[in-house]
């Protein structure tokens, strides 16, 4: 009776591998992550704790900008010249461009005007402010060796005014490497939404 048991036990271990060998063949576990994850962080931000209230309709939405196509994936472009562009090695942001500069520009605003941004859910359509755009060039440049933000803000009051300014910054880089790069990138992104913060603190 052991034998008998022994036997079925065996036969039932060497299923499962077998088993287990065709699934590894149909699923994919993930792919080797690339060396660096890349982030934009906010130099001005909201203090832990700090309240605002107010009105929908006084509330600042600040949409996704609209990008190129170079610029609607997680890669860092490297403009090589004119009309050729590569993509930075071994690295990839954390999320698209898009989406990590309107975080920055909502933080950013938000912490240096004292705004109330909300989304549109939360604002329920009520809301008469926008801040739209579009993220022209947000990228390396290795002519110059500088990482490169460009943002078309447009701002939008309902029944109202529209304003359009391009804003644009350059940060020096050492080489082209995704440490250099990722800090470059980070610290243009910042001047860029500074400066948008201290457009709309004006008009």
């Amino acid at each position: 009776m052991s034998k008998f048991v022994s036997i079925r036990a065996a036969k039932s271990i060497a299923l499962t591998v077998v088993a287990a060998a065709a699934l590894s063949g149909c699923v994919s576990f993930g792919s080797k992550a690339p060396a660096s994850l890349l982030t934009l962080s906010a130099d001005a931000s909201v203090a832990t704790g700090a309240s605002k209230s107010g009105l929908a309709k006084d509330a600042l939405v600040v949409l996704t900008p609209e990008v190129p196509r170079k610029l609607d994936t997680n890669r860092v472009p490297v403009q090589i010249d004119a009309g050729n562009i590569a993509y930075l090695k071994d690295s990839v942001w954390t999320d698209k461009p898009a989406i990590l500069v309107q975080q920055l520009l909502a933080e950013t605003v938000a912490a240096k005007n004292g705004t109330l941004i909300l989304n549109e859910v939360e604002t329920a359509g009520k809301a008469e402010r926008y801040l739209s755009g579009q993220l022209v060039e947000f990228g390396v440049d290795e002519a110059s060796m500088e990482a490169v933000a460009i943002f078309d803000a447009v701002h939008i009051r309902k029944g109202g005014s529209i304003e359009k300014r391009r804003f644009e910054a350059r940060e020096a880089m050492g080489e082209i490497k995704p440490r250099p790069a990722g800090e470059a990138l980070n610290s243009a992104a910042n001047k860029v939404a500074s400066d948008v913060a201290a457009w709309l603190a004006a008009l």
